[in-house]
């Protein structure tokens, strides 16, 4: 009986001892399942003619850096020329003008008073130089029949010359006075437009004050300065693209007109004049601009600037060769201001295919299919319809 309970026993035993065996090996291969998936390939991207780019050589522009302000080459600063007070002012800041157009009125009150003033000097001196010519001929007469002596003659030629004399000074004061009456109206000297409102009705204006300024905005020129130690390549008539702040994404062109023949002593810079190239010129004097002076043209490999991707000091861009993604660092050189474009240096060839907006979700390896055409796809889909419809 002993015999047969330990017999059973021992047969228990090993039945535990097998089930055991058994769950250990798929503990085991937990751990490498795991692993496998994450080595699951990931997935297929799908990628449409207008997501890739190709590298090719492009003409780079290379030379000195010109930064500045767009100011009108047609400007004019408008000053009290007279003091009296400002009555009406008539146009206000953005306000347009024509050639004449009355822009301040001063009070003429006391200049109009010296204009009557010197009227009548003027007409007293007429009157005076009439007088003294009919004395002088009288002493002819008399002198050529002997009534009157040499002197008297005499004085009555100094009186017609004093007489002379106080009329064209009496003539010149009016004509002042005339024109300091008109200078108490302040006209547009040419087409514009008020850029700058300095005074209002009420305040005094002392000669040489500031009252308003006008611009031409059609003869915008952006003026640049440019490091004294590049200016031995800038030359009259170079090309030159450049940005300007208020106008994002749109790349203007012009060419050097003037190259100043002086440094400024202090910044070492020196100021160079760009005229526009195109007809559409912004109209909004004083904004900051940014390019560069085309001194050098260079064939380079090109990629958009959103096919980089920065790491650091390091850059790379998705390549897609054989339908596969590759990871691919790239050194970069000079960006063109004209395109936006980067030349490379090195990494890339001419004809490779990149990816124009990588993805922060790409793998090195990741396959690549190309989608069709959505022209194409939908030109596609309509015969089907159709045979379904019959």
């Amino acid at each position: 009986m002993l015999r047969k309970t330990l017999l059973a026993l021992a047969v228990a035993s090993a039945l535990v001892a097998c089930g055991k065996a058994d769950k250990e090996p798929a503990k085991a291969d937990a751990p490498a399942a795991a692993k496998a998936a994450d080595k699951k390939a990931p997935a297929v991207l799908s990628a449409s003619p207008e997501d890739l780019a190709t590298v090719e050589s492009n003409s780079l522009a290379s030379g000195p850096v010109i930064t500045g302000s767009v100011q009108p080459e047609r400007k004019a600063d408008l000053r009290a020329e007279v003091s009296a007070i400002v009555l009406q002012v008539l146009k206000e800041n953005g306000e347009t003008v024509k050639k004449g157009d009355l822009l301040v009125r001063l009070d003429a009150t006391s200049i109009r008073d010296g204009m009557t003033s010197a009227d009548e000097a003027l007409r007293a001196s007429t009157q005076s130089l009439e007088q003294a010519n009919r004395m002088l001929e009288r002493q002819k007469t008399l002198r050529a029949s002997g009534m009157t002596s040499a002197q008297a003659m005499e004085d009555a030629e100094i009186r017609r010359n004093n007489a002379q004399s106080d009329l064209a000074a009496a003539k010149a004061r009016a004509v002042t006075a005339r024109q300091q009456l008109a200078r108490t109206e302040v006209r547009a000297p040419f087409d514009g437009v008020v850029s700058e409102r300095k005074v209002s009705n009420g305040d005094t204006a002392q000669i040489g004050k500031e009252l308003i300024k006008v611009i031409d905005p059609t003869s915008m020129r952006f003026e640049g300065l440019v490091s004294a130690d590049k200016i031995g390549v800038v030359k009259i008539g170079q090309p030159v693209a450049f940005r300007i702040n208020g106008y994002p994404g749109q790349s203007f062109t012009g060419k050097v007109k003037r190259v100043d023949p002086a440094a400024n002593p202090v910044t070492r810079q020196v100021e160079v004049l760009v005229d526009f190239n195109e007809k559409s010129q912004p109209r909004v004097a004083g904004l900051y601009a940014e390019g560069r002076v085309e001194a050098e043209l260079t064939s380079t490999l090109m990629v958009p600037n959103s096919a980089l991707v920065l790491n650091g000091d390091n850059s790379y861009t998705w390549r897609v060769k054989d339908k596969t993604l590759v990871k691919t660092p790239i050194t970069v050189g000079q960006r063109d201001d004209r395109s936006g474009y980067w030349s490379i240096k090195s990494g890339l060839s001419s004809g490779d295919v990149v990816m124009r907006t990588p993805g922060s979700n790409f793998k090195d390896g990741q396959k690549v299919e190309m989608a069709a055409p959505k022209a194409v796809a939908s030109a596609s889909a309509t015969p089907a319809a159709v045979s379904k419809g019959n």
